[in-house]
């Protein structure tokens, strides 16, 4: 039989830069061969009402693009396709980056818009095994630079926008000063702008009341992270299935913290302390809206979207 192909994507995203390394299996499921991240945070600024990025954001961008290609390397991949998301397409100097990524490392950067971005977490999420068992539901997708809003309909994406609700693009605009607690003003203002985006930008909700929804991106991924160090257990033994009610007495621990108390708490990585009661608050603002009392969790986004669609072209070219 023929080795079956072998992809790798590199997701360049606002917050951590990530990566994957994979193919189908028998079933014609995406199997991870490779999984990293490095939280690199180039989008410093993107809450600025002409984002630009920085020169350090750049070059902590190209460090991390480099290690990650290095440990694709050892797969040879028969494809690799780097990509960026919001702070790379919003930034005035997006494809001046785009133009370093090429020079230092050879590979061409596809700048995803917005609705792009959106279809193919889609599709990443309908590889995933675990949610095979949903027909109708709504998935949302909270990154540094926006939040990815779509709505399946008979495992089908009938909707798919980008709302400028990103956790790093919030927290500049509204937490004065993310070295001390988490604020009630700050948490009321993130409420306020997520409900106003989420009226101009027309989503539908899913019309079974009081549904629970997906939730990718680091988030709540990070939330069942500290959930397992609480209790003593690998991720994996964690319940995919996250209550509005945790996320709220999360949110209540943790917004008293100044930001060094934050970086302790264990399973809640340091990079992301400074934003992580906006992410937060911003999840909690979705449930509200969308009248959730769950979240669950799914790992297969972007990164698994983006693999099917190179697995797929290259099977119909074979």
């Amino acid at each position: 039989m023929p080795k079956p192909s072998v992809v790798a994507v590199v997701d360049i995203g606002s917050n951590s830069i990530k990566s994957l390394v994979a193919a189908r299996d028998d079933c014609g499921g995406i199997v991870a061969q490779l999984a990293q991240a490095i939280d690199a945070r180039i989008s410093a600024g993107i809450g600025q009402a002409r984002p630009r990025l920085s020169e350090d954001g750049m070059q902590q961008g190209l460090a991390a693009i480099r290690e990650l290609l290095d440990g694709i390397a050892a797969f040879a991949p028969e494809q690799t396709v780097l990509v960026a998301t919001s702070a790379v397409r919003d930034a005035a100097n997006g494809a001046e980056f785009a133009r370093r990524i090429k020079t230092a490392t050879g590979h061409g950067l596809r700048i995803l818009s917005g609705e792009e971005e959106a279809s193919l977490i889609g599709r990443g999420l309908t590889s995933d095994q675990r949610l095979a068992d949903l027909q109708s539901f709504d998935v949302f997708d909270l990154g540094g630079g926006s939040l990815e809003c779509l709505a399946f309909r008979d495992r089908r994406i009938e909707q798919a926008i980008s709302l400028p609700l990103g956790c790093v693009r919030l927290t500049e605009r509204c937490v004065d000063n993310p070295d001390l607690p988490f604020t009630a003003q700050s948490r009321a203002e993130i409420g306020a702008v997520c409900r106003e985006a989420f009226a101009a930008g027309g989503f539908r909700f899913s019309p079974a009341p009081g549904s629970g929804a997906v939730f990718t991106g680091g988030t709540i991924t990070t939330v069942r992270e500290i959930l397992a160090a609480r209790s003593g257990v690998a991720f994996s033994a964690t319940s995919p299935v996250i209550s509005v009610e945790a996320l709220r007495t999360l949110l209540d621990e943790v917004a008293v913290l100044p930001l060094a108390a934050r970086r302790q708490v264990a399973g809640l990585p340091a990079a992301r302390a400074d934003v992580f009661p906006t992410a937060l608050t911003t999840a909690l603002a979705v449930a509200e809206i969308g009248g959730f009392t769950s979240f669950r969790n799914s790992l297969h986004n972007l990164r698994y979207g983006l693999a099917a669609e190179l697995l797929d072209v290259r099977a119909s070219t074979m």
